[in-house]
């Protein structure tokens, strides 16, 4: 039997793809508050919760990324049959009101079932904006649409350190209303989510759309470049993650006299401003080079991640405020280099009937080893080693420990940079 053919994908308006666009950017700026938050307020949860770093490094790890990685892969098989623009609008309403809920926690299992439910909203959220939008842009210009969709990140981060910055500011408030305060509105972005945009036609061919999924999945696990840039984001952001969660801690330490306040508000500004232009330049300049080069989607987070990651232990060994801002500050604009190259790659590798699952099964293992282990690791070896060498000196310990996923992650990089001319032709064939 003959394949139907399928309908030809359906001609859209720049103005109505930005749109999309820039609604799902919306989401995964909430997407970062609402899972970076707990890391911004983890010396005020501490304090006030009597945790110590082991139990702050749980809650910022692998409770939140354990059922977030699992649930992933079955929305993700889900995104690939039916609207995906529903299923974004529903997680988002579930993580947000999870968020909300962790305000009104009494105890730290209560927080932990909060963040276990905040997980599960958030798997719903990036498997299928990725294939919305692999189904509105081409796939030369997939990075940089990538790369402005990544600006959630940075947007989303600033964001939190800036609500927390304002709530706290007077003096009054605590680290729960900051809580529900940035819960609630991603309620409200679900609804005009839901109802100010279509699910968009899919761009597959006739024959991708008859084969069986499984068959498509296979042949993706076999693509040795998917591979590498799955691992070389993976090992990065294990590092990077567990940086991001912990570097409040870090400069209260550091610097006991430090104004919290002017902090989130020099944090929010840094991540608005110079992460973000990392993030959209990752990109871009990925793009570019990757029209005479296309090993460039790699070979641009290896040497970015070789400026940053220099500056970062730098940072944590200085006693001088502005240059420990400023190292984390340099790693935090190279790490941005690797979002839309990685993302886009994870589109443009896979068989277009899996798209959704190739990014479900990007982020099973970025988010199971990275998310999970990364923040846990730095909180558990920064307790094993406090009791010897005081808290200050075994978070600095821990951190120190992160030299070896940076450094791995940039020879994967560099590998995949040689492997993966020859993988995209065969994916475009």
């Amino acid at each position: 039997m003959r394949p139907t053919a399928q309908p030809k994908p359906a001609l859209y308006s720049n103005r109505y793809r930005y749109y999309v666009l820039l609604m799902l950017t919306l989401v995964y700026a909430v997407n970062f508050i609402d899972r970076q938050i707990i890391g911004i307020l983890s010396p005020f949860i501490k304090a006030d919760l009597g945790l110590d770093d082991a139990q702050l490094g749980y809650l910022k790890g692998i409770y939140f990324a354990l059922l977030y990685t699992l649930t992933g892969i079955p929305i993700a098989w889900l995104a690939d049959r039916s609207n995906r623009i529903n299923i974004v609008a529903v997680s988002l309403s579930l993580w947000s009101g999870f968020t909300a809920l962790s305000g009104l926690a009494g105890n730290y299992v209560q927080l932990v079932l909060c963040r276990i439910g905040v997980g599960i909203g958030e798997a719903g959220g990036t498997p299928p904006a990725h294939s919305i939008i692999a189904d509105l842009f081409p796939a030369g210009q997939r990075a940089t649409a990538m790369a402005l969709y990544a600006l959630g990140i940075p947007f989303g981060i600033m964001l939190a350190y800036l609500a927390s910055a304002f709530v706290l500011s007077g003096g009054q408030a605590h680290w729960r209303t900051v809580m529900i305060a940035v819960g609630l509105p991603g309620i409200l972005l679900a609804l005009l989510l839901r109802f100010t945009v279509k699910e968009p036609v899919r761009h597959q061919p006739a024959a991708e759309f008859q084969a069986p999924v499984f068959a498509a999945v296979k042949r993706l696990l076999r693509t040795p470049s998917w591979w590498g840039m799955v691992m070389g984001i993976t090992l990065s952001s294990f590092a990077n993650y567990a940086v991001i969660a912990w570097q409040m801690d870090f400069f209260v330490r550091r610097f006991t006299d430090i104004d919290v306040v002017w902090l989130l508000v020099v944090f929010g500004v840094i991540n608005g401003t110079l992460y973000a232009v990392g993030v959209w330049s990752g990109g871009a300049l990925a793009d570019r080079w990757g029209r005479a080069n296309p090993g460039a989607y790699a070979a641009l987070p290896a040497l970015a991640l070789c400026l940053g990651v220099p500056a970062f232990l730098l940072a944590i060994h200085t006693d001088t405020l502005w240059v420990a801002i400023s190292g984390f500050t340099l790693l935090l604009v190279t790490s941005g280099t690797y979002f839309g190259p990685c993302f886009a790659m994870a589109q443009t590798l896979a068989p277009a009937n899996c798209r959704a699952m190739s990014t479900a099964l990007f982020f099973f293992v970025l988010n199971l080893i990275a998310l999970g282990g990364g923040p846990t690791f730095v909180g558990v070896v920064s307790d094993y080693y406090a009791p010897q060498y005081g808290e200050l000196r075994g978070l600095v310990i821990a951190l120190d420990y992160l030299v070896v996923p940076f450094a791995l992650s940039i020879g994967v990089f560099a590998w995949t940079a040689k492997r993966l001319p020859l993988d995209l032709a065969a994916a475009t064939e």
